[in-house]
C-alpha cells in the first residue's frame, strides 16, 4: 500500500512513521510513504504557492498552478492514485471509509494550508473529500495523518493480530467495552470478577452490557441506533 502526502511541510509528517506499528509495516514493505511538495512546482520566482481570494476575504489561499502541476504528475506516474482532500467542509470520515480505502493500492492526501485551497483544484482532482471533525486546524497535515493511520491498520499484515480489528469501537454500533490488564487489583481498584472466571459466554454478555453503558454515556445517539437495529 502506497501513501503520498501532498504538503508544503513534509517534516511535520515524517516523524510519525519513525516508530511503532507503522514503522514496522514500512520495514516489511507493507506500506510505502512518499511526499510531494507543491512549492517545488511553483513557477513563481519566489516559489509562492498562495494568493489572495478573488472577491475579497481574509487570509490567503493555496492557488491553482503548483497544485495542478503536482497532481498532474501524480496521475501521470500512477493513474490509479486515489486523491483525497482534507477540509472541514466535507463529509465525516468513518471506520467504514478506512476499511474501504485500505483496498486501494495508492492514496494521495492533499493537505491544505492558509485559508484553504482554490476550489477548482478540488473539483478537478478530488476522488473523495473528508473532514475529521467540526473544528479548524492550522493545516491539513494532522488530518492526513489521521486518515493514513486509520487506513493503514486495516491493510492486511500491518497489525500483529488482525482479530483485534473485529472487536474495536465502530465495528458495531456500540462503543468497545472497557479493557483491563494485570494486576487484578491496583490501589483498591479491582478488575470485574466476571472477567476472571474464564466463562467466555458470561464475559461476552458482560462486555455487551458494559458497551451499552459506555455508549449511553458518551454517544447516546449510537445506543438508539443499536436498540432500533435489535428491534428490526
Amino acid at each position: 500500500m502506497k501513501f503520498t502526502f501532498v504538503t508544503l511541510f513534509p517534516n511535520l509528517i515524517e516523524g510519525y512513521f519513525q516508530d511503532s506499528i507503522l514503522k514496522r509495516a514500512i520495514d516489511k514493505d507493507l506500506l510505502k510513504i512518499n511526499y510531494l511538495n507543491p512549492r517545488e512546482f511553483s513557477n513563481n520566482k519566489h516559489s509562492k504557492v498562495d494568493d489572495t481570494a478573488v472577491g475579497g476575504g481574509a487570509g490567503m489561499l493555496m492557488n491553482t498552478q503548483p497544485l495542478f502541476d503536482s497532481l498532474d504528475l501524480l496521475k501521470t506516474e500512477d493513474e490509479n492514485t486515489h486523491i483525497v482532500f482534507l477540509t472541514p467542509v466535507a463529509k465525516p470520515f468513518r471506520q467504514n471509509d478506512a476499511k474501504r480505502l485500505a483496498k486501494k493500492t495508492h492514496i494521495a492526501f492533499v493537505s491544505g494550508r492558509y485559508e484553504g485551497i482554490d476550489e477548482r483544484v478540488i473539483e478537478r482532482y478530488a476522488d473523495e473529500v473528508f473532514s475529521i471533525g467540526d473544528y479548524i486546524l492550522t493545516g491539513g497535515e494532522l488530518a492526513s495523518l489521521v486518515l493514513c493511520d486509520a487506513v493503514s491498520r486495516n491493510v492486511q499484515g500491518v497489525l500483529g493480530n488482525s482479530d483485534s480489528l473485529n472487536v474495536e469501537s465502530f465495528e458495531s454500533v456500540l462503543l468497545e467495552a472497557p479493557s483491563f490488564s494485570k494486576p487484578k487489583i491496583y490501589r483498591g481498584n479491582e478488575v470485574p470478577k466476571e472477567y476472571l472466571k474464564g466463562n467466555h459466554s458470561k464475559i461476552r454478555t458482560l462486555k455487551i452490557a458494559l458497551s451499552e453503558c459506555k455508549t449511553k454515556f458518551f454517544r447516546p445517539e449510537q445506543l438508539l441506533k443499536h436498540k432500533t437495529k435489535e428491534n428490526l
